[in-house]
């Protein structure tokens, strides 16, 4: 089990590298502003953790866009991995399917927790403002599974 835990993490890191590449192509054609929805997230758990981000001004503010990015990679590293236990245990659709079952869970992981903290609202959302999330999420999905796949074989 542990074997398919790592080959999870492995293909996940790969699918976040994926996302992240989409990301900056799609920040480089069209010229917006990384989102600083992560840096929130992190900033609300720590509130409500009753933990404190150090520093003042800028450098918490580095802070919270260094731990923001981590908790990306965190989240693609967990989701690959979860997807390799259930590969295991015998969840083996085709590859177009598996990517985007692993892309809708990474978004719905992501994009739940910061309704859920109410970071931001996805039901006020514009048609590019989903695409700009969809297209990512879908590209680490289909990585992801492709690369899991390829690995158990």
């Amino acid at each position: 089990m542990s074997l398919n835990v790592l080959k999870g993490a492995a293909a996940g890191a790969a699918g976040s590298t994926a996302l992240n590449a989409v990301t900056y192509v799609d920040m480089a054609v069209r010229g917006r502003g990384a989102s600083d929805t992560p840096q929130q997230t992190v900033d609300t758990l720590a509130d409500k953790a009753d933990l404190a981000v150090p520093g003042e001004g800028e450098t918490r503010d580095n802070r919270l866009t260094g731990l923001g990015s981590l908790s990306g990679i965190v989240t693609g590293v967990g989701v690959g991995a979860a997807f390799g236990v259930l590969r295991r245990i015998g969840l083996r659709p085709p590859v177009p399917v598996g990517g985007v079952l692993v892309g809708l869970a990474a978004m719905a992981a992501t994009d739940g927790t910061m309704a859920a903290l109410k970071v931001s609202d996805p039901r006020t959302w514009s048609a590019t403002d989903w695409a700009s999330d969809l297209v990512p999420h879908l590209v680490y999905g289909l990585v992801t599974y492709a690369t899991l796949a390829k690995l158990d074989r």
